[in-house]
């Protein structure tokens, strides 16, 4: 099968990419392991962004909230609406297992039903994301049933005992949600003070209850290991022992690096960070380019939707520039 452009990835940045080419007269394939904005998705039912809505938008069509900052559901539907609007065509639940260039061709391997499909294409971006890949703590026992690193909703943990590690935005809004649901909540920081990322509208509540013995919150803390009904920290040099029904490790999310290094795409050991042309967002393999979170190695807070559905500019415009020639 051969096309002209395959986009790994139908994130915002990737289906922003997307709309910059269709603008210019191209047709890109659009390939996901999931379905659209599957990392969005994946957010908590009742997550609200960061962002107000038009910092969201792509290919300049108005996301409209009644809401100063949008909530999941909202964008969900903004999305699919890019896609219908625009004829984008999308390859869902679809897995892009190897890219890997050939000659004057890339040639890309999918996995979609138990069978292996190959695409042939002059040029690939790679929006692969980074929110697939939790960060491990590397203890035992983080990998028991009742331990999850992705929060969806608080409803199935009333009445129950629930640890959460981490300290920043995801871990305390995982935390006031399951409070309010009729969880025993405990949380554990290794950090020292409350982190900067936390939402400021959600930190005062959040501490509130925290000073009122509501929500158990532990600064400090190392944890050791899990158990099938216990986890072991260390405060202060002490170890002890806490029961818990569920633990929700919110300790962030990493990129897939290896997958990248495995298409011969060149990182920076340090920072994890696709070696690129930083006008073009070309990797060291010609007509291979990078788009979204995944630029960021392993500092996934550099960047958001809000920047990153403008690298499909950059990348389009290279793309027309060497289709002249």
């Amino acid at each position: 099968m051969k096309e002209k452009i395959i986009i790994v990835g139908a994130g915002p940045c990737g289906l922003s990419t997307a709309l910059y080419l269709k603008e210019a007269g191209y047709d890109p394939l659009i390939i996901d392991r999931g379905n659209i904005v599957h990392t969005i998705y994946r957010f908590p039912t009742h997550q609200t962004f960061f962002s107000t809505s038009e910092k969201l938008e792509i290919g300049n069509m108005p996301f409209v909230s009644p809401n100063s900052k949008p909530v999941r559901m909202e964008a969900l539907s903004y999305y699919r609406e890019v896609v219908k609007r625009n004829n984008l065509r999308i390859h869902p639940y679809e897995e892009v297992i190897d890219v890997q260039k050939e000659s004057t061709r890339i040639s890309v391997t999918t996995l979609k039903n138990g069978h292996q499909h190959v695409y042939e294409a002059s040029f690939v971006v790679m929006a692969t994301g980074y929110y697939d890949q939790p960060q491990w703590m590397g203890i035992k026992g983080e990998h028991l049933e009742k331990v999850s690193h992705y929060f969806k909703e608080a409803h199935p943990y009333f009445g129950t005992d629930v640890a959460v590690i981490g300290g920043k935005n995801s871990a305390v809004d995982a935390a006031l949600e399951l409070y309010h649901a009729g969880a025993n909540v405990t949380v554990f920081y290794r950090g020292k003070d409350y982190s900067p990322s936390i939402k400021p509208w959600i930190l005062p509540e959040f501490d509130s209850l925290v000073q009122k013995g509501e929500i158990q919150m532990h600064f400090n803390v190392n944890v050791l290991e899990i158990k099938e009904t216990t986890m072991i920290y260390e405060l202060d040099g002490k170890q002890y022992s806490i029961p818990n029904d569920f633990i929700f490790a919110m300790t962030g999310y990493k990129p897939n690096i290896s997958f990248l290094e495995k298409c011969h795409i060149q990182i920076d050991k340090e920072t994890g960070r696709p070696i690129k042309n930083d006008a073009t967002f070309e990797t060291n393999i010609e007509n291979i380019y990078v788009a979204g979170v995944i630029i960021s190695g392993y500092n996934g807070n550099e960047t958001f939707i809000e920047n990153g559905r403008f690298h499909g500019g950059k990348i389009a415009a290279a793309i027309i520039e060497k289709c002249k020639k």
